[in-house]
C-alpha cells in the first residue's frame, strides 16, 4: 500500500467526536498550493465566501458566487489530502427554501467531492439545517457576526454584550446567539462557528452545546479556532481585532517583485544559467 493511499482524509463525524477534546485547528485556503500547505497542519480547510475580499478585492462577501465556491473547492480538493474540507454556501444560494439550500449543497458536494458545507444563521435556518442533515449533507453551521448579513448589520461589530453581561449577573435564561447554538446543534450541525461573540457567552455555548464550537474572535474556551489564512500571513491590509499576525508575508512579497523588477530593466535577469543553450549574447 502506497503512502498516499494509507492517508485517511478527516470527516464531519471525526470533527464531532473532537467535542472537549484536543483543539480542533482550521483554516482557510483557495488554491491548491496553500492548501497542500495548509493540509500539513490543520484538522479542517474552509473554503470561505471571505475569498471575495481575498482574491477579488470585494466589499463585502455578498457578490460571491455559488461557481466561484464550486471552483475554489475542487482547487482545495486537489491540493489537500487529509483534513476535512468545508466549503460556504454563498449569499442567495440557500436562504429562499430549504429545497434551494439542498440543491445547491448537493452541487457543492458532487462537484468539489468536499466533505461538508457551511452556512450562516442560527434559529432562523434551523429547519434547512435539519432538511440537509437528514439527507446525508453534512453541515457546519456559522452564528454571532455573519458577514453576509452586513447589509442589515451595517458594520462589521461584535456581538453578544448584553448576554455576556447577563451571563455575568448569574442569569441562566438564554439569550439570542446562545439561542441559535442551540438551534444549529439540535437540527443536526456538527459544529458550529461562532464570530466576533462576546468572551463569555462564547465560554457559555462551548460548555452548553454538544457539538463543537470554532472560534473566530470569540473564547480560548472553545473547541477549535479558525482564521483566514491571508490575515494571519500578513497580506491582507486591515484585519480585525481578533486576528494574530503569524508572519508578514506582504512586505517580503513587495521586496521580491521590486528585487525581480529591478533585474529586469538592468538586464541582470535572466542570467546565464537561466537560459538554454549556452551564454546569451549582448
Amino acid at each position: 500500500m502506497s503512502v498516499q493511499s494509507a492517508i485517511k482524509r478527516k470527516t464531519a463525524p471525526d470533527i464531532l467526536a473532537r467535542k472537549n477534546g484536543e483543539p480542533i485547528v482550521m483554516l482557510t485556503s483557495y488554491h491548491a498550493h496553500t492548501a497542500s500547505l495548509v493540509d500539513r497542519y490543520c484538522d479542517v480547510i474552509l473554503v470561505g465566501d471571505s475569498l471575495g475580499n481575498v482574491m477579488h478585492g470585494f466589499e463585502t462577501t455578498i457578490p460571491v458566487t455559488l461557481e466561484m465556491m464550486i471552483l475554489q473547492g475542487h482547487a482545495v480538493m486537489r491540493g489537500s489530502k487529509q483534513s476535512l474540507v468545508v466549503v460556504d454556501m454563498p449569499f442567495g444560494s440557500y436562504e429562499a427554501s430549504k429545497e434551494q439550500a439542498f440543491h445547491s449543497a448537493a452541487r457543492i458536494l458532487k462537484e468539489t467531492h468536499c466533505g461538508a458545507v457551511k452556512l450562516e444563521g442560527g434559529s432562523r435556518m434551523a429547519e434547512t439545517i435539519a432538511f440537509l442533515t437528514e439527507r446525508s449533507i453534512p453541515v457546519m453551521a456559522h452564528i454571532g457576526l455573519t458577514p453576509q448579513s452586513i447589509a442589515a448589520l451595517g458594520s462589521f461589530r461584535s456581538q453578544g454584550k448584553e448576554e455576556a453581561e447577563a451571563i455575568a449577573r448569574g442569569e441562566n435564561v438564554p439569550g439570542p446567539i446562545q439561542n441559535d447554538a442551540i438551534a444549529v446543534a439540535q437540527a443536526g450541525a456538527f459544529s458550529v462557528v461562532i464570530e466576533a461573540v462576546a468572551e463569555p457567552l462564547a465560554r457559555k455555548i462551548t460548555e452548553t452545546i454538544p457539538i463543537p464550537t470554532i472560534g473566530i474572535g470569540a473564547s480560548p474556551a472553545c473547541d477549535g479556532q479558525v482564521l483566514v489564512l491571508e490575515d494571519m500571513l500578513g497580506l491582507s491590509a486591515r484585519v480585525p481585532k481578533f486576528v494574530k499576525r503569524y508572519g508578514n508575508l506582504g512586505p517580503m512579497i513587495e521586496a521580491a517583485i521590486e528585487g525581480y523588477a529591478t533585474d529586469v530593466r538592468s538586464r541582470a535577469f535572466p542570467g546565464p544559467e537561466h537560459v538554454y543553450g549556452g551564454k546569451p549574447k549582448g
